[in-house]
């Protein structure tokens, strides 16, 4: 039996799970790696130069085919405003740090940090990566009292760490997503999340209308399905280099991105979906679809994500919001009467 050149753990130290197949991982990775070479060159001769990386459709482009793993941290936090933040406040950071800080959310920080990415080697393995961790955690819990800390940053956050080697870059670029592209999502009442968990609702019943009906006959919530898809940024749930090139986008493009990756998943899966009998069936179908083949052929997927949901601007996203806003609203008052 042939044996696979490749590590059971990826470059950013996540165990592979023991189902992978390396078979098509290798077939992908012989075409990928000339991409990555050729995307890292054209990077390479922007940030080399000292070129502006001003916001710009030929940066857009860019990013979109993906942005080289040595380059993610600056390009992300300038496309994304953050660079501009972090420069009215350089020293925040470290005085955040330096501060006095509430025990209640120094413990329950601490009780998450065992439980982020138990398979990945350098969360595991050295106690480096957990106390960077804790600081941004710590840091962001006391600038942002509203949201303090929240179940599912620790994922986020210790990707992001992973991905720029700099707790200082992760956290202001966790500030951004939280703050900027994901308003309201890690409050206490996850205000945010559950108007997009709608939203998306809607954006299915617009373009895929019988799944739609489908899912709402069986009676399967969609919060049930899609909160992991929103609360980790697809995390633990995409492939991580997969998940990377959809952050590529998600910090020049906005929270549009999760939309159009929800949509593409399900719109490639939608015969199976359709073909689901009961509740249980469905909901294990649902899981399967972040499984798809096509997920760890990242180049191939993020190119689909443009295509396969056809047109979906910010403004859309914008008024479904109000819709669903309003109708909350209004279920509110009828439980109040």
């Amino acid at each position: 039996m042939a044996t696979s050149s490749f590590s059971n753990v990826d470059e950013y130290g996540f165990e592979r799970p023991k189902n992978f197949n390396y078979e098509i991982y290798e077939e992908f990775m012989s075409e990928y790696l000339k991409i990555l070479a050729k995307r890292a060159k054209k990077w390479a001769d922007i940030i080399g130069q000292g070129k502006s990386l001003q916001r710009s459709l030929t940066i857009k482009r860019y990013v979109r085919k993906g942005v080289p793993n040595e380059h993610r941290g600056p390009v992300w936090l300038f496309v994304s405003g953050g660079e501009e933040l972090k420069s009215k406040t350089p020293n925040f950071y470290r005085q955040l740090l330096t501060d006095s800080h509430d025990p209640e959310i120094i413990n329950i920080i601490k009780t998450d940090l065992p439980r982020t990415f138990p398979d990945n080697i350098f969360f595991n393995n050295t106690d480096i990566h957990q106390r960077q961790l804790f600081n941004i955690l710590l840091a962001f819990a006391h600038q942002n009292r509203e949201v303090g800390y929240c179940q599912g940053l620790n994922y986020i956050a210790g990707l992001l760490l992973l991905v720029t080697k700099n707790e200082e870059t992760a956290f202001w670029l966790l500030k951004v997503l939280i703050e900027k592209i994901l308003p309201e999502y890690y409050t206490p009442s996850m205000r945010g999340l559950l108007i997009d968990i709608d939203v998306l609702a809607e954006l299915v019943k617009m373009k895929l209308p019988r799944v739609y009906n489908h899912v709402t006959s069986m009676g399967l919530p969609w919060a049930v399905i899609t909160t992991k898809w929103f609360i980790c940024l697809f995390a633990e749930v995409l492939p991580t280099e997969t998940t990377l090139r959809m952050w590529d986008c998600l910090f020049y493009e906005g929270s549009k991105i999760v939309f159009r990756v929800a949509l593409t998943l399900i719109k490639r899966n939608e015969d199976n979906l359709l073909a689901c009998k009961d509740f249980t069936e469905l909901a294990e179908c649902f899981k399967g679809i972040t499984k798809d083949k096509i997920v760890l052929q990242c180049h191939t997927f993020m190119h689909s994500i443009f295509k396969v949901p056809g047109s979906l601007s910010s403004n859309t996203i914008s008024k479904l919001r109000l819709k669903v806003e309003q109708s909350h609203k209004e279920q509110q008052k009828s439980k109040e009467r």
